[in-house]
């Protein structure tokens, strides 16, 4: 053998040797990911990966070396934020730097195949330190399948919160879990995904690592929010350019010109002075994480918010603009705090609502329908001896305008009321402009009389005429996605009952004409904003988890209530369907308005064949 060749064989041989019989050098993972992470043209920075640029996620990052002495780090995070990079440097840095079994728990199986294909492989792929230790997966069991990643003294699991077996499938080490508010409440029904996940780590004791990264929810209710308050809390705090105050960044200092977003600049809690937002890439070079609370000594928490992102990012003024327009309606909002903020919302649903208040709030309408409606449904709420049907019309931004109220009294057992019913559900409705308004779509509760109601609902779905049943639970689409069959011959529609109601909840605390505000006719009997309001938002604890549920107190009546959630989700019967709210408003308007009607509300396609053209 050629000496030249010799002697590279021997350097290799020391070199594995050398791996073997030395410790291993002392890294952290974010000097790991500085040396060894390479992003591809997927992401918006391609190239080598630079903790620098997100200084902030380094001491998250190296809170997961085996060498910290905590044993859980807790990451609340606005969206967008690096919270999916620190798990994939953390997955890199343990199959090459510090092998052991380990766990990734995304919201639900399907999540963590696609979580698998999509990021873990493209960092296997795109990290040469890493090819070597992972398998290719076409080579014969080659360990490497899309749930499962085996390398040289470990494996990484991946699995989903819905999935009990997943959870319970081996020891580990170290436990990665994504998106934690995002899982259910119960898995399997063997209790919370999250106590399953973390029991896999006991027989290691104080060496085990638990990572819990999650976008917050509401109040209350928000896992992560939970562990977070159990941590250290910390809190990064970066100082001002000018005085140098170190401060944590609020929404509240950010300042600019009204109806201008693009004027955004920070406003220093000491000083007083405007920070740009080019100015922020020094300010959180200097930053450094504080703990604000003592905590339980072995859980380290981190709170940042999107007014943290490093430049280049979105800025204040990206971040003002779309405060703006968020902050329109409720359910807007909402996601702007949980995903910009990084903050818990605060579930005003939850109060209870003043009856009397929006009894005063009676106003006249010009006509069956005020001038801004324009689309009514209906929603009818079935009970042994009459059937209560409210007739709703929409605006523009689900301004509403409750038309009327109709009791119908009669055995629902009977023919005889189901055509008052009829009758009601076929009157044309006339509009303040002089145009004569059908009922669009209708609810109709078979929760009851199931038999009757699909019997009256079948020759009737032409007209959008649907028989629901409510289906309780939070969360749960109001409309779905197609229709259920019952033993009796007919289809009905399984409704999100609960967020149905939880949306008219919201729209009921709208104070002024606008966006999703309730207008109410001076002829409306104040009893029956008793039966809008009966219904109190509780939580109560189900498998170990907070939950909350719709109760009504006993005696009360909720039928106002029921009737205006089936005439939502008319509408979101109608959403599903291709039906665009805005743009029926803007075509009345303009009929309103004299002009001949732009946009037809619905297009007629002539089939060839039928024609013979």
């Amino acid at each position: 053998m050629p000496t030249r060749k010799r002697d590279s064989r021997t350097l290799e041989i020391w070199q594995e040797a050398s791996e073997v019989i030395l410790p291993p050098p002392r890294l952290t993972v974010s000097q790991w990911a500085d040396a060894n992470r390479i992003l591809d043209n997927t992401s918006p920075e391609p190239g080598p990966w630079r903790t620098d640029r997100t200084p902030f996620l380094r001491e998250i990052m190296d809170s997961l070396t085996p060498s910290s002495p905590c044993e859980r780090v807790v990451f609340v995070k606005s969206a967008q934020c690096g919270g999916t990079e620190v798990l994939l440097n953390a997955c890199g840095y343990l199959m090459h730097h510090a092998p052991a079994p380990t766990l990734m728990v995304q919201p639900s199986v399907e999540m963590a195949k696609r979580f698998s294909k999509q990021r873990l492989d493209a960092l296997i792929e795109n990290t040469p330190a890493l090819r070597g230790r992972v398998k290719d997966p076409r080579a014969r069991d080659s360990g490497n399948t899309i749930l499962m990643k085996e390398f040289d003294g470990g494996v990484l699991i991946l699995t989903g919160a819905n999935s009990a077996v997943g959870l319970r499938s081996l020891p580990a080490k170290y436990v990665l879990c994504d998106e934690l508010d995002g899982w259910l409440a119960d898995a399997d029904n063997e209790g919370d995904p999250f106590t399953l996940a973390c029991k896999r780590t006991v027989a290691f004791g104080s060496q085990r690592k638990i990572l819990a990264v999650s976008t917050p929810t509401l109040e209350g209710l928000s896992r992560i929010e939970a562990l977070y308050k159990a941590s250290d809390q910390r809190r990064y705090f970066v100082p001002c350019p000018r005085c140098g105050h170190y401060q944590v960044l609020a929404w509240a200092n950010v300042t600019w010109d009204k109806d201008h977003p693009e004027t955004a600049q920070y406003r220093c809690e000491a000083c007083e002075a405007l920070i740009e937002n080019w100015q922020k890439t020094e300010m959180l070079a200097r930053g450094e994480w504080r703990a604000t609370a003592a905590g339980d000594g072995k859980t380290r928490g981190y709170h940042i918010s999107a007014l943290y992102a490093p430049v280049g990012w979105p800025s204040w003024a990206d971040l003002a603009a779309e405060f703006l327009e968020a902050n329109k309606t409720r359910e807007t909002l909402q996601v702007f705090c949980n995903t910009v903020w990084g903050e818990v919302w605060r579930d005003e649903t939850a109060l209870p609502l003043d009856a009397d208040a929006l009894y005063s709030r009676r106003e006249p309408f010009g006509g069956d329908v005020p001038m801004g409606g324009c689309v009514l449904t209906a929603g009818a709420d079935v009970q042994g001896d009459r059937i209560e049907v409210e007739f709703v019309a929409w605006g523009d931004a689900e301004e509403s305008w409750s038309v009327a109220y109709h009791v119908l009294y009669g055995d629902t057992g009977q023919p005889d009321v189901w055509c008052d019913l009829d009758r009601l559900l076929l009157r044309q409705w006339r509009h303040e402009t002089g145009l004569d308004l059908p009922v669009t779509a209708a609810c109709i509760d078979a929760g009851f009389e199931m038999a009757q109601v699909l019997e009256f609902c079948r020759p009737r779905l032409n007209r959008k005429v649907y028989a629901v049943k409510g289906a309780s639970g939070f969360g749960k689409p109001i409309w779905p996605r197609r229709a259920s069959k019952g033993v009796h011959k007919g289809e009905f529609f399984v409704i999100g009952s609960d967020t149905a109601k939880e949306r008219v909840y919201s729209k009921l605390r709208v104070n002024s004409p606008g966006a999703g505000y309730c207008h109410f006719p001076l002829t409306r009997e104040r009893d029956w904003f008793d039966m809008l309001t009966a219904e109190r938002i509780k939580t109560r604890t189900v498998h170990g988890r907070a939950e909350r549920y719709f109760q009504k107190p006993d005696g009360a009546r909720n039928e106002g209530l029921d009737c205006r959630a089936y005439a939502t989700a008319a509408l979101h019967a109608l959403y599903m369907s291709g039906f665009k709210l805005a743009e029926q408003a803007a075509r009345m308007k303009s009929m309103a308005a004299g002009k001949p009607d732009p946009t037809p509300a619905y297009q007629v396609y002539r089939s060839r064949y039928l024609t013979q053209t």
